[in-house]
């Protein structure tokens, strides 16, 4: 069984890899309905729960709200105790207290629960609504029960311990801070992200730790995913061959592991002591993220993946 971690300085438990579910719904960028379907999403959600993870990550922007629905659908008629985070997006319009309690009980009732242990801010725009004010409603809620744990997202150093000091002054700890981080995009190290989040006791998630597939190994540059993805230079062959030295370390380890390349690229995060989220539109995929479980790389080849990816601290 997968190991559990608490977020942060809070009760909240979760397993020590998450499943993201961006793709679950979302017709613009993942190409939703055409290469899958809910059947699809309902067979992931079942083969993680079947691998022991517990952790589900959402937001009411993905999708349109489509992901959060398609989650509490699949929850409810699971006979496991799943967790459902899902995020608050700080849109112009929403400037008050009463904006934050609206947009949890849209999420909450998509969601088909009462209450969810992770509630993030997906954006630090503060341009209408002051941090403060947002971090007191969010402390409201912890309160009142609606959510065990306030977490952010995309949120510099600065901005973190800024959201941090905030929460403190009313008792409640900041569980969380999601980022974008893998191999290929290591700026939370070189931006002082990690760091600050290791000082203060906030937990670091890792959304898109596989670079959208870039680290699975399975796209050469011909072969190039659909949706709007297909447009990054990084899937075309000169991107491709930018990031060959890591992919064929990669492969090398997979080799010695008996594991794939994308097992490897999740197992060299948790070592880093954050919780990968990688998304999976199938079984078959969360079957294989699954797979980065119950074992650990060896400090040397952690060290190797650490040097070969070096460029990509600040790229």
């Amino acid at each position: 069984m997968p190991t559990t971690v608490s977020l942060g300085n809070t009760a909240v438990q979760v397993t020590s890899l998450g499943v993201g579910t961006w793709s679950w719904g979302d017709r613009l960028f993942w190409d939703y309905g055409k290469g899958y379907h809910q059947t699809q999403l309902r067979e992931a959600f079942q083969a993680s729960v079947e691998a022991g993870i517990n952790f589900f990550d959402t937001a009411e922007v993905y999708g349109r709200g489509e992901s959060e629905r398609l989650l509490g659908e699949f929850a409810q008629q699971s006979n496991v105790t799943v967790a459902c985070a899902t995020k608050y997006f700080p849109f112009p319009w929403r400037v008050t207290r009463q904006s934050v309690a609206k947009a949890l009980t849209e999420s909450l009732e998509r969601l088909q629960v009462s209450s969810i242990p992770l509630y993030q801010v997906h954006v630090p725009f503060s341009f209408f609504m002051k941090q403060e004010t947002l971090m007191a409603a969010l402390a409201e809620e912890v309160q009142q029960g609606r959510i065990q744990a306030v977490g952010v997202s995309n949120y510099s150093a600065s901005q973190m311990q800024k959201a941090y000091e905030q929460l403190q002054k009313r008792g409640i700890p900041l569980a969380s801070n999601q980022v974008r981080y893998s191999l290929l995009n290591r700026k939370i190290e070189s931006k002082g992200v990690l760091q600050t989040a290791q000082q203060l006791g906030v937990t670091v998630i890792a959304y898109s730790p596989l670079a959208q597939g870039l680290l699975t190994g399975k796209y050469t540059g011909e072969q190039r995913p659909t949706g709007i993805r297909r447009l990054d230079a990084r899937f075309k062959p000169s991107g491709v061959s930018q990031i060959s030295p890591v992919i064929h370390s990669l492969q090398h380890l997979a080799e010695k592991y008996q594991k794939t390349p994308a097992q490897i690229a999740l197992n060299w995060l948790m070592m880093q002591g954050v919780i990968p989220i990688p998304g999976a539109k199938n079984a078959h995929q969360a079957q294989q993220n699954a797979g980065a479980l119950g074992w650990q790389l060896q400090p040397e080849d952690t060290q190797e993946l650490t040097r070969v990816s070096e460029p990509w601290l600040e790229s």
